[in-house]
């Protein structure tokens, strides 16, 4: 049996990290097409919950990161040390641009579309174009966030494989959600949130998240 080291707070941040973001997605509103901005704002401006769902899932990041960085702290000194300062390096900067994203999603965009939806014309297409710059925005920062999260994910799974402390199915399992996310992230970049972009990042999504937790409940069964 591995003797994996750190304590439970790590375990315990993944697994409440992991939950956050899932229950924060499942709130949010994924009727319309995110790809046709009339659909998704009227529906969006509908939404009672947004920004309680955003901040939830930002939340759940933050916790995630940090059980992450205590990771990175428990494999100094190990074989894997410089992959996990490469880890760490990795959550801390998607944690930034989670953070902004969710500034720019679960508020500034939140304003944009209740501001619309709530002006008669001549001012409304004024309105709408504004709130559709805020969503170009969202875009980039949705891609950037991907693409870091995915490739923080696959550090950590190198590290986890190098790092004989620790399951190596488990660093096997951090790519397998990896890879694809930061896959997604370049769609993103290229078609915005194209059914393809969607069909990519949701799975993978599900992947880093399960991750987290199998990573979770591993670290509590092994202290």
């Amino acid at each position: 049996m591995h003797e994996q080291p750190g304590g439970r707070l790590g375990p315990s941040a993944a697994i409440a990290g992991a939950v956050l973001l899932f229950v924060g997605t499942y709130f949010h509103p994924m009727g319309a097409d995110p790809n046709v901005p009339l659909a998704a704002f009227t529906e969006y401006a509908a939404d009672r919950h947004w920004v309680a769902s955003h901040m939830m899932q930002l939340l759940g990041i933050a916790s995630m990161m940090a059980a992450l960085v205590l990771l990175s702290r428990s494999m100094m000194g190990g074989p894997a040390a410089e992959w996990a300062t490469l880890g760490m390096t990795g959550a801390v900067a998607s944690l930034a641009v989670a953070s902004a994203l969710q500034a720019v999603d679960g508020v500034a965009l939140k304003f944009m579309v209740d501001g619309w939806m709530a002006t008669a014309e001549p001012g409304k297409a004024a309105l709408f174009q504004a709130a559709f710059g805020v969503r170009q925005i969202e875009v980039g920062l949705a891609s950037v966030t991907s693409l870091l999260l995915g490739l923080t994910a696959s550090t950590y799974g190198v590290a986890l494989l190098i790092d004989r402390r620790f399951p190596r199915w488990l660093g096997a399992f951090a790519i397998v959600g990896g890879v694809p996310t930061a896959i997604a992230g370049v769609v993103i970049a290229r078609t915005g949130f194209s059914n393809l972009a969607m069909a990519i990042n949701m799975p993978s999504g599900s992947l880093l998240i399960l991750w987290m937790i199998v990573f979770g409940v591993s670290g509590w069964r092994r202290r």
